[in-house]
């Protein structure tokens, strides 16, 4: 850490200390005159330069805080999203040094009422999306156009003008030669604009009709891409002398030769940041270091400048990587050593939540091109009249629709009718909303692979370098493309309701020619698609073969972000296409020939089949081997589960009759056997092997009136007899027909395979037990017996996997519909409501997986809660339900009841469409069919959960 910081006192003359009195000097008054005592002056007029250069004037007390000068700032700018933002000014070496809101201002700045500081933005999030206010934007863009004009966003000419032309289309509006070349003399955007004039005109031609609001997006759009963004260079050298230039971002610690970065310290290698007089100090984990050394030395020019950068660092870190803000030391009773700074606003992740939970009232923004109007109003009760003159009909900025703001918080009914008042009609708006919901939701799935689980083995060196790089140079570009994907429909369908609000129509009420060039890009990452096989084997062969990384993924599995198996996630690229062909699919139904977006939905079907074509034997083989992966994991006492041409069909809850009686059994069918376990002992996840039937030679008979239990059917093998009782007939038919059909296909399969079970074969027993048998051991406290059995104490992904749901919920699934749920997966808000509480509350739900997964926002990186809906029922409410409002549907099973609302037609149709997928894979047993074994420990345990 930094040393300490000292103050000195001013030191006597030696004929004070005698008692001398001071000399007084020569009188330079006028006769009469009399020489006032200096009085102190209570308050300093400090000026501030905004972003849009105009100045203004806060009266402040010299001696209070910085944050009492921030404060007053927010207030006058009516900033919400103010933690972005900071005041700079400059010190006696004329670098900048950002104003301390802990640290009183006349220690900070010796003569206040001559300086002037200047608002700049302090923190640059890598996604200028995360800023949830058009009015944040805007500002942003005119910090990146000061960066241009100082040149430190530093980019190619070309990108330069492009970046002009949008500042320009923001200012003055519409391309008009005359006015671009009066406006361009007038004001300079760049250090070399002359050169760059003709480029810059060229590229504005091209902005016609784009709203000032859809300029600043632009703007932030490009910027983020380039190098330089964000980036404060301090001029530094490393230990052999070399001249470079230091920087931090959200990512960590960077560093530049030139304008090009050599090296970057991320704050997961980073295990702490120090500094030494003018040495700048970099201790990494010993276990990321590699050829580096455990502590990084660069040298500044003094020490205020390394301990002006360290500070920067720290506020970095913490603003970006700590969840909360971190709790001031405890002052030392006697001495203190290194500095007590700390980063005293709030971190982003408490700015959002802040934001999304409605913790400031929004201020309608609105803004005019420069030669129509002022170019920004901020509407507020407190300003002059002449400064709150939004017209009536524009009373909402397209980008502050619910499209980009939905909180999650309460709404009340008034909101929520007037929200669907302003709604857009058409239901091609709603499938484009859905596009953008779902895109949020996969772009999601991708960072829980991307950033949570390269972070874990990142953290404990537990991956192979070849593997990293196998995985990651596979995903990182897919990735990168869809973050890109998601702003252009988040912008596109921002400025859509925009229009519809102000009840005006627009060639931007599309959403084809997106999709046309964004399917035509993904073409290109066909061969990324197919590498994914590749990329699942070898993990699964890392995993099994490597104890650190087996134990890195099986802790990383309990963390609530991975809500599902971890390898789930690696087919989400691949199930993408299929979704982005369905959606594609409902447009062209949607839309007549002779629409304006017809044409480029209809091609960018085309393109997207053509993918999902080529990929299509891959995708079957990738969902067979991540299902196999799965139930090697849960399964104990088998080994090699994954073996060549074995293919998963369906797994379920069983009885099997035993001389105890009917004993629940969990049976696995695959190509080749019949594979049977039990539940393993109280909190266990897993189960255990019981036996195998090989399908070769198999007969199944149906033989209800021969036993007492229902739905019973009798399973005949080369060496051993079963019978077995289905939940329901529904239930026994799936079964049978399926072991019917997988009993052919293993007959007139080639005969050189070796039958599992028997020596030679790929699949192993650890435990081997008689092939005869008839009683099961009971193990000590095993679940199965009784109603008390639940998923309480298991990890909540665990609890969610489909083989757990089908043992509480005495039911089962089969190949075919895993593959229809992957085609049907769906996100947005939802209203809910339990059976017995009158209030609604707003949560993000995603459908994956044949389960509800419960979000407060679309932003959350991990579910509150989930329901697994195998067994559940969907209908409309009845009139004994109490329930009356619009596009509301029930879930039921036994009696467990949810409500949830939809906020259209469209998406009430959507939701019961997805889920009936989902709840007639197994069908709803009626009360007569009740399983013994029930599942109110589950149901007891989610809704304490989410309530």
């Amino acid at each position: 850490m930094g040393e300490i910081e000292g103050t000195y006192p001013v030191l006597q003359t030696a004929g004070t200390r005698l008692g001398v009195q001071t000399p007084m000097g020569v009188s330079t008054l006028e006769p009469g005159q009399i020489l006032s005592p200096r009085v102190q002056e209570k308050h300093a007029r400090v000026r501030v330069k905004l972003l849009d250069n105009t100045v203004e004037i806060f009266d402040i007390e010299p001696k209070c805080d910085g944050q009492v000068l921030l404060t007053q700032l927010w207030k006058h700018l009516n900033l919400i999203e103010c933690d972005y933002f900071g005041l700079e000014f400059q010190n006696i070496q004329s670098y900048w040094i950002w104003l301390e809101p802990m640290k009183p201002v006349i220690k900070q700045i010796r003569r206040p009422k001559n300086a002037v500081l200047r608002l700049a933005v302090k923190f640059f999030p890598p996604d200028p999306g995360q800023l949830q206010e058009e009015y944040t934007r805007y500002l942003f863009a005119l910090q990146l156009k000061r960066d241009l004009l100082e040149e430190r966003l530093t980019c190619a000419a070309t990108t330069a003008a492009l970046l002009t032309s949008h500042l320009l289309q923001a200012e003055i509006g519409d391309y008009d030669e005359t006015l671009d070349r009066e406006h361009l003399k007038a004001n300079v955007y760049l250090p070399s604009q002359e050169q760059a004039f003709e480029k810059i005109l060229a590229f504005h031609r091209r902005h016609t009709g784009q709203t000032p609001a859809e300029s600043d997006f632009q703007v932030l759009e490009i910027a983020r891409k380039l190098e330089m963004y964000g980036i404060r260079f301090h001029t530094a050298s490393d230990r052999e002398g070399t001249k470079i230039n230091l920087a931090v971002s959200h990512m960590g610690v960077l560093v530049f030769q030139g304008t090009t970065k050599i090296n970057t310290f991320n704050w997961s290698k980073v295990r702490k940041l120090s500094f030494k007089r003018k040495r700048f100090l970099i201790k990494l984990h010993p276990e990321v270091h590699g050829p580096y050394q455990d502590t990084l030395e660069f040298l500044l020019g003094s020490r205020d400048e390394c301990k002006n950068f360290w500070k920067i660092c720290v506020e970095y870190h913490t603003f970006f990587r700590l969840l909360d803000q971190p709790k001031p030391k405890a002052k030392a009773v006697f001495f203190s050593r290194g500095s007590s700074f700390r980063y005293s606003g709030r971190t982003q992740k408490q700015l959002v939540d802040y934001i999304k939970d409605g913790g400031m009232k929004r201020i309608p923004y609105e803004r005019w091109h420069s030669k129509t109007r002022s170019s920004i109003h901020v509407l507020t009760a407190d300003l002059p009249k002449q400064v709150a003159l939004a017209p009536p009909e524009l009373a909402s900025s397209p980008l502050l629709s619910p499209v980009l703001s939905d909180a999650g918080g309460p709404r009340t009914e008034d909101q929520e009718e007037l929200r669907h008042k302003h709604m857009p009609e058409d239901e091609a708006y709603f499938i484009a909303k859905e596009i953008l919901a779902t895109e949020r939701t996969y772009l999601k799935d991708l960072e829980v692979i991307t950033v949570w689980f390269r972070s874990a083995v990142v953290k404990e060196d537990a991956m192979p370098a070849a593997l990293m790089t196998l995985l990651f140079s596979n995903i990182d570009p897919v990735y990168e493309f869809h973050r890109g994907f998601l702003h252009e429909v988040e912008h596109r369908l921002a400025v859509w309701e925009g229009l519809s609000i102000a009840h005006t129509k627009d060639d931007h009420q599309r959403i084809g020619d997106i999709l046309l060039k964004n399917m035509r890009q993904l073409k290109d990452f066909t061969s990324y698609f197919q590498r994914h096989d590749k990329v699942l084997a070898e993990l699964e062969k890392a995993t099994k073969h490597g104890t650190k990384l087996e134990a890195v993924y099986k802790e990383f599995e309990l963390q609530k972000v991975c809500y599902l198996p971890l390898n789930t996630f690696l087919l989400k690229p691949i199930q993408r296409l299929v979704h982005y062909r369905l959606l594609l699919s409902r447009l062209c139904r949607h839309y007549t020939p002779g629409h304006h977006d017809y044409a480029d939905c209809v091609n960018a079907l085309e393109t997207i089949t053509e993918v999902t074509t080529t990929l299509q034997h891959s995708l079957i083989q990738l969902e067979n081997l991540q299902r196999l992966m799965e139930l090697q994991r849960d399964l104990v006492g088998v080994e090699n589960l994954i073996a060549p041409g074995r293919e998963f069909i369906r797994e379920g809850c069983l009885h099997k009759l035993t001389k105890k009686g009917l004993q629940q059994r969990m049976f696995f069918l695959f190509s080749d056997m019949l594979l049977y376990t039990s539940k393993g002992i109280m909190g266990s996840s897993h189960f255990r092997f019981r036996g195998l039937l090989p399908l070769r030679g198999m007969l199944v008979e149906e033989s209800e009136n021969e036993w007492p239990a229902p739905h019973c059917f009798t399973i005949y093998a080369a060496q051993k007899t079963i019978v077995v009782a289905a939940s329901t007939r529904q239930e026994k038919e799936k079964w049978v027909l399926d072991l019917s059909t997988a009993i052919q296909a293993a007959k007139s399969s080639s005969g050189g395979d070796v039958s599992p079970g028997l020596p030679g074969s790929p699949l192993c027993m650890r435990s081997p037990r008689s092939s005869d048998e008839v009683v099961l051991e009971q193990e000590p406290g095993d679940p199965t017996q009784g109603p008390g059995g639940s998923l309480e104490g298991l990890g909540q992904h665990r609890a969610n996997t489909t083989i757990h749901v089908c043992w509480y919920r005495n039911t089962s699934v089969s190949r075919a519909d895993h593959s229809a749920a992957v085609e049907n997966q769906l996100s947005g808000y939802l209203l809910r409501k339990f059976k017995n509480t009158n209030g609604w509350q707003k949560l993000w739900v995603v459908f994956t997986n044949f389960c509800l997964f419960f979000y407060k926002t679309h932003q959350d990186d991990h579910p509150l809660a989930s329901l697994p809906l195998l067994g559940y029922s969907v209908s409309v409410p009845r009139e004994a339900d109490g329930i009356h409002k619009d596009y509301v549907f029930k879930l039921q099973f036994k009696s467990h009841v949810y409500f949830f609302q939809a906020e259209s037609k469209y998406t009430f149709k959507r939701w019961m469409e997805v889920i009936e997928s989902a709840s007639s894979s197994c069908g709803a047993p009626s009360p007569a069919q009740d399983s013994p074994w029930p599942c109110s420990g589950l149901e007891g345990a989610l809704k304490g959960k989410e309530e």
